[in-house]
Formats: structure tokens, C-alpha cells, sequence
């Protein structure tokens, strides 16, 4: 079943922008004209009943459903974290929606197991395990490109017309880190990002070796690079260009788009240089907080990371034959580069090896949308023209989750919105989707099955903390540690007293 006959990009980002419009409460969104955010989301793509069988030629007819969805920006510093597993570290969209697909994973796994006949699992070959129905897939929706690596964009001098690039003056500023999709500190509000307005803006669709065009869009500047370093053992025609000055296609590369996330200790760090020069591509990433380090990884690491672990993670994974992986990831209207997506998605790990059965890495599809997120800092941006007052992301996420009880929740700094002080540490103010929610939804699961039913994993020992349980899950963490071992070995963990809750 070819994908490309089954949806669009701009499809996808379509039912998502309506998603977020009819499903998603005001609360938690954006204040007009002065706040923007991220929008990320999961949709399940299956045939239409009446096809599922049909072996004919003809384009099939498919069924696209939002089954998860996370808007935000933000991330909480390490001072901040919890060992009771009950705030959200890490509330950037892709992870917000991430989690709120983990949580509609644990509803259907519920409806299996109680052999409801709308699940989207069926049992798998072995006692306890369970499958995904062969002809669904989920493909990945992201507003804007993943802060990271793939973010990391050569900015070319060329003459058509764009989408939403740089202000001039940024390029010039080698000490400026701005952020793709994070917020800049104040003492940098003046400093531009990626969707600022530009005196010259303009598009180019440079072609690739195998002749397809790729989408990019840029800020002018006059002045060349500094050549820089490039890490990886796979150059790619824009790393070249990075190096050379030049595309393939004759465009000369002025600068680069950059990051906020910071290189993780272990890493060689960014060359700083003016220009072009100023970040190493390919690196793990850790976001930046605001005077306070942040203990999680960049979405393009994260990313990374899924489309070899899968989208499940270790708990989950007791209960599934086969992770659960991304057929395709779409990203809106933005600043992209499709070989820096490539490199930052699938590159950096392309020659993991020794993977246990069912793991590997993904020929994830990568595509664009030409669909604008109405209110992405760009979109924002422009509607508020000249009128006063700062643009700033916007404080709250919201998550999610195809799920019949209480599908949404709304939290700010980690929290449930309205969290006192004194309400932490109760059990209304967790998320839930933070990790004590989805353990305690783990095992509820767990305590619906009658124990012979159990798959082997969970049988074999008395497990009773969150730390246990995931180490039980024994294929994921072996095909975690071959991941790091081979190329993520300066990956940040978080420290295995922060999982000892029960």
C-alpha cells in the first residue's frame, strides 16, 4: 500500500490545524497578538472499511483520525525536576504529543485486553503480547521543524520568494543563539530567529543529487562564511555547502538558522563562529533553560531516538510484539531543510546494528506542508505588524488523547494550570501524562488482566517501582543500549533515583 496514495502533507496539516481549532479549549492557548506556540500531533491513517480488502489498483481510500495532540514551548530547569515523577519535564509540542499518544496507546491496549473488538491491537503470536492491525499506520505532525540538529538550516542568498525568514541584522551577531522553537532570553529579546520579518525574504527548491526538489526557505545577508567543521561521516550536498560556500544548485550559502539547544557535555561543542560557522551539525542537544540547565534533549534527538525505539516506551513495551514506529513525519510551514530533517531523524543513527528482533532503524517518510500554523511565532508575528508590546511563547501546553475519559489537560511549568504551591504533591496536581499518571494507567492495565495472561516479562520477577518495570522491559533496554553505545553515547539520563516511585 503505496503511502504517497494515501494523504498529503498539507492533508495532514489541514486536520490538524482543525483539530487544534474545534477540539482544544481556549484555556492553554495562545493570547492573541502577543503569544505564539507549537503544535504537534499523531494521526492514525487506515483504509476505509469498505477497501480494506480490495487488492485492486486503484488509489485507496483512507481514514485520517488526530489520535494525540500537544502544543508548547517550554521545559522545566534540573533544579526543577521531581523524584516523585509527578511534573512534566519537558513540555515541547512533539513531547506533548508524544505522551498523549502513550496514553491512547494504554486506552486501546485496555480495550484489547477486555477484547473489545474496536481496538487497533490484535494478540500477537506469544501469551500476554499484542500487535498493531497490519493495515494501520500514524504519521508525526509538527508545526515547525524540531529544535536541534534539524534545525540547524544553511541560509541561502537567492531571489524568489519565501516563507518566513531572518532579520539581516541577526547574521551579524556571532554570539546570538536564538531559538527555533524556544524562547529567547530577555536580556536577547532583540536578537531576530528564524521567523522574524526580513527586509528581503525568499524561497529556493535546490535539487538534490537523485533530481527531486526540496523545500528550504531563507534570510538574505551579503557577507560569505567562515568554512566550518562538519562532524558526521555522511556529508550530505548541504554539509557540503557549509563547507563550500556553494549548493549543488550555484545558490551561495550567507549564514546558517540556529538553535537554542545547547551541545550535551561529552560532545564536541559549536565552532561559535560568525556566520555559517557557527554551529557543528549532528551533535546531541540539550535544551537550554532560562539561567537553570534543562535535563531534556532536544525534539530532534527525541525523534531520533523513536524511530528506532518507537513511540511506546520501555513500559508499554511488555505488552507489545513489535514497538509501535512512525510511518512519516510532517512539518508545517517554516523554516526547513529536508536533508538537515534526514540527517537529524534518520542519519545520525542509520548504521545502528545488532538490534534485537523487531527493532530498527525506520526509513521514516519526511515531508512539508505549505500550511502556515495560525498561530506559530511567524504567523503571529506578521498578523501583529507594528502594534506594541513583545511577542512571547506562550507559557501553557495542552495536552490531548483520543481517549472517552478526560482526554485534555492543561499544564503551565509542569503542572496541572492553577497549581499552587501548596497544591503540589497532590494527587490533582499531576498531569496526565507525567511519568507517575502513565505508570499508575500502566497498572490499572496490568491489574484488568488475570495474572496467567501476563507476558512473560512481568511474570518472571516482583516488580514494584517505575525504575523496575521499565528495566524488566528487556528488548527495549537492550535496543536502548545499542543505540547509545553506537550513537548516542552522550545521551543526558536522568539519574535513577527520579524513577523509584511506585
Amino acid at each position: 500500500m503505496g503511502l504517497s496514495t494515501m494523504w498529503t502533507a498539507d492533508e495532514i496539516a489541514r486536520l490538524c490545524y482543525e483539530h487544534y481549532g474545534s477540539r482544544l479549549p481556549k484555556q492553554g492557548k495562545p493570547e492573541p497578538n502577543r503569544e505564539w506556540t507549537l503544535l504537534a500531533a499523531v494521526v492514525k491513517i487506515q483504509p476505509t472499511a469498505d477497501q480494506a480488502c480490495d487488492c485492486s489498483d486503484r488509489p485507496v481510500q483512507v481514514t485520517k483520525e488526530v489520535v494525540s495532540m500537544g502544543t508548547g514551548t517550554k521545559c522545566i530547569g534540573q533544579s526543577k525536576m521531581r523524584k516523585s515523577g509527578d511534573i512534566l519535564n519537558d513540555s515541547h509540542a512533539e513531547v506533548i504529543a508524544r505522551r498523549s499518544f502513550q496514553r491512547y496507546l494504554l486506552h486501546q491496549l485496555h480495550l484489547a485486553a477486555a477484547l473489545k473488538e474496536d481496538s487497533i491491537f490484535l494478540p500477537g503470536s506469544q501469551r500476554g503480547l499484542w500487535k498493531l492491525r497490519p493495515d494501520l499506520l500514524f504519521v508525526f505532525f509538527s508545526s515547525h521543524t524540531p529544535c536541534g540538529d534539524a534545525s540547524i538550516i544553511p541560509m541561502l542568498e537567492f531571489e524568489d520568494q519565501p516563507c518566513c525568514p531572518v532579520n539581516r541584522d541577526w547574521a551579524h551577531n556571532s554570539s546570538v543563539e536564538t531559538s527555533d522553537n524556544l524562547e529567547v532570553p530577555e536580556d536577547k529579546s532583540k536578537c531576530e530567529d528564524p521567523e522574524s520579518p526580513v527586509t528581503k525574504k525568499m524561497r529556493l527548491e535546490p535539487r538534490t543529487p537523485d533530481g527531486t526538489a526540496h523545500h528550504q526557505s531563507f534570510g538574505s545577508q551579503e557577507r560569505g562564511p567562515n568554512p566550518p567543521n562538519v562532524s558526521g561521516s555522511n556529508i550530505t550536498a548541504e554539509e557540503l555547502a557549509s563547507v563550500t560556500g556553494m549548493t549543488p544548485s550555484g545558490a551561495k550559502v550567507v549564514d546558517i538558522y540556529r538553535t537554542g539547544a545547547k551541545c550535551v557535555p561529552g560532545e564536541a561543542g559549536d565552532l561559535g563562529k560568525p556566520g555559517a560557522a557557527y554551529h557543528r551539525v549532528g551533535l546531541l542537544r540539550v535544551k537550554p533553560g532560562r539561567g537553570d540547565r534543562t535535563h531534556s534533549m532536544s525534539c530532534s534527538d527525541k525523534l531520533a531516538r523513536w524511530n528506532i525505539l518507537g513511540c511506546q516506551g520501555a513500559l508499554l513495551m511488555h505488552f507489545l510484539e513489535e514497538p509501535i514506529y512512525l510511518s512519516a513525519v510532517v512539518i508545517g510551514k517554516c523554516p526547513y531543510s529536508q536533508e538537515a530533517m534526514q540527517r537529524a531523524l534518520i542519519g545520525r543513527c542509520q548504521n545502528v546494528s545488532a538490534l534485537p528482533e523487531g527493532f530498527g532503524v525506520q526509513e521514516v517518510k519526511i515531508q512539508q506542508s505549505d500550511l502556515l500554523f495560525e498561530q506559530s511565532r511567524c504567523a503571529v508575528q506578521t498578523k501583529k505588524a507594528d502594534s506594541p508590546g513583545r511577542l512571547v511563547p506562550c507559557g501553557a501546553a495542552i495536552s490531548w488523547s483520543a481517549v472517552p475519559e478526560q482526554p485534555l489537560d492543561v499544564t503551565t511549568n509542569g503542572f496541572p494550570q492553577g497549581t499552587t504551591k501548596k497544591g503540589i504533591g497532590r494527587l490533582q496536581a499531576r498531569s496526565r501524562i507525567s511519568k507517575v499518571e502513565l505508570f499508575r494507567s500502566f497498572q490499572k492495565l496490568l491489574s484488568s488482566i488475570s495474572e496467567d495472561k501476563w507476558p512473560d516479562s512481568l511474570r518472571a520477577q516482583k516488580l514494584a517501582t517505575y525504575q523496575e518495570y521499565k528495566e524488566a522491559a528487556s528488548t527495549y533496554q537492550q535496543a536502548w543500549s545499542a543505540l547509545r553505545k553506537q550513537a548516542f553515547g552522550s545521551w543526558i539520563r536522568n539519574p535513577p533515583d527520579y524513577h523509584q516511585f511506585k
